[in-house]
């Protein structure tokens, strides 16, 4: 297997990694909450509605206040990324396989950080 058919694989798996990561955990967390509500109500525990909403929705409204942070973290990231293969592509001209990845993760960042501004603008506005 050359380099030309590994780096792709590497990119793309790298990139299933951190989208499919989280998400599985996530799905863990609910999971392991839903077992830990059942065991409750087998044992006859009174449950707190307060505590069985946080425990099965999750940290919904945290989310909501640092979604703009996170999203500028993001966009931080992703132009970071972008801006290392575009130097791996600008120092040595002959890794034609930097640009696209580095073209890619330049216009996701540009992305993120346009949706990090509306999240921003619209935040102030609620508040």
């Amino acid at each position: 297997m050359g380099v030309e058919t590994f780096v792709p694989f590497v990119f793309f798996g790298f990139l299933a990694a951190v989208i499919l990561v989280p998400i599985w955990l996530r799905e863990r967390t609910k999971q392991s909450a839903h077992h830990l509500i059942s065991q409750a109500l087998e044992k006859g525990q009174p449950l707190d509605p307060a505590i069985m909403r946080d425990l099965t929705q999750g940290s919904v409204r945290q989310q909501q206040v640092d979604r703009p942070r996170r999203t500028l973290g993001s966009a931080i990231l992703m132009l970071a990324l972008g801006v290392a293969f575009g130097g791996i592509a600008f120092v040595d001209p002959d890794q034609d396989w930097a640009r696209i990845p580095g073209i890619i993760l330049g216009a996701l960042g540009l992305a993120f950080l346009v949706l990090a501004i509306v999240d921003y603008t619209g935040k102030k506005k609620d508040v």
